[in-house]
């Protein structure tokens, strides 16, 4: 099945759909904090990780208390957050193509390699979990897990076209 652009479609089901959808609307009372305990999960799993982000190279600021990653946090657990929740929906990682490009030209440029992604996916996996352990369960670890492969899969395309073109 193909969409109106010709990618081919997502598919996602009710019941992951309603796992992801469900978890985001609890997960959004604390947005702000779960995306940053998801970040500092990140540099718990993989400290150098901090190197690939500008802002964090020299700042003086322990990374729980630094603004600019928590601005940062907060974008990108939304981002992926609300992508997810548009997958059946959309039959597609429902991000804008101009923000795709932006992100796969900053990944690309910041030496974001393929095991960055896993390392990113286990600490949402651990975050979401952590966020909502009442609703935790084996369905909605594979809905987030499938939700978040395709958006890594959509900027890895992107980061491929970006590397093909220079």
């Amino acid at each position: 099945m193909e969409n109106s652009e010709g990618a081919r479609a997502i598919a996602f089901s009710e019941e992951q759909e309603a796992l992801v959808a469900n978890s985001w609307n609890v997960m959004k009372q604390h947005a702000a904090d779960t995306a940053l305990s998801f970040f500092l999960k990140i540099f718990e799993i993989a400290p150098s990780a901090t190197q690939l982000f500008s802002f964090l190279r020299d700042a003086d600021v322990p990374l729980d208390k630094n603004p600019k990653l928590k601005a940062h946090a907060m974008a990108v657990f939304a981002m992926a957050c609300e992508s997810a929740a548009q997958l059946r929906k959309t039959g597609k990682v429902a991000v804008r193509e101009t923000t795709l490009k932006k992100l796969g030209d900053t990944h690309m440029n910041s030496g974001v390699i393929d095991e960055h992604f896993e390392v990113v996916k286990f600490a949402l996996l651990e975050t979401i979990k952590d966020a909502v352990p009442e609703m935790w369960c084996p369905e909605m670890k594979d809905a987030w897990g499938q939700a978040y492969d395709h958006l890594a899969a959509a900027m890895k395309e992107q980061m491929k076209l970006l590397s093909a073109s220079v």
